[in-house]
């Protein structure tokens, strides 16, 4: 893998290892995405839109964000290039985290804090779609082959759906799709310059 890839991987792995050991709810409670004004919590903090990415308190949610890394953060950082691809990285999840608060507080559905990188692996998933439409991707269940571009507009489809009917309550849908957009802005940007 490439460094940032890499290294990004390795610091998943570091925070999560230390949420499984004793300072678990400290670093939850300071380092989630939490909704400005929540009662319960410590409330929003400017840092907070970056944090909350690399933290997961389930195993299964690491290894499939984790997965995604695995999958296409090493062609998209060869395309970009390690500095880009880490600005391009941090971009989606500030995106992921900024869009979910705006749709969350219109909506009036948060419930509590936000954590993990998916938002960051959204968009990673866009731009792999965008620079490899013809690549084939598997799916794991069911395995059925599909072009990048397929798959990813799929995906998105299905996450808009599931975010405005409130399905799979929980799950930041609104988070993946911020973090394809944040995607989308910084693919525009690189294009431009």
């Amino acid at each position: 893998m490439p460094p940032v890839s890499l290294g990004l991987l390795a610091a998943n792995l570091v925070v999560f290892l230390l949420l499984q050991g004793a300072s678990g709810d400290e670093l939850l409670a300071l380092f989630a995405l939490w909704p400005p004004g929540m009662p319960g919590g410590p409330g929003f903090q400017p840092w907070q839109l970056l944090t909350y990415g690399f933290m997961h308190v389930q195993t299964l949610h690491l290894f499939f964000n984790m997965f995604a890394l695995y999958m296409f953060g090493s062609d998209i950082e060869r395309l970009f290039g390690s500095r880009f691809f880490l600005l391009y990285y941090l971009a989606c999840v500030v995106a992921a985290a900024a869009t979910h608060l705006a749709i969350t507080s219109f909506m009036g559905a948060a419930a509590g804090p936000t954590i993990g990188a998916s938002g960051g692996m959204f968009g990673l998933l866009l731009a792999f779609g965008w620079y490899f439409p013809h690549r084939r991707v598997l799916l794991l269940f069911p395995p059925i082959p599909m072009p990048a571009r397929v798959f990813v507009t799929l995906y998105g489809a299905i996450e808009l759906v599931l975010g405005v009917t409130g399905t799979q309550q929980g799950v930041a849908h609104f988070a993946h799709l911020g973090g394809m957009l944040g995607g989308w802005l910084m693919i525009e940007y690189r294009r431009t310059r």
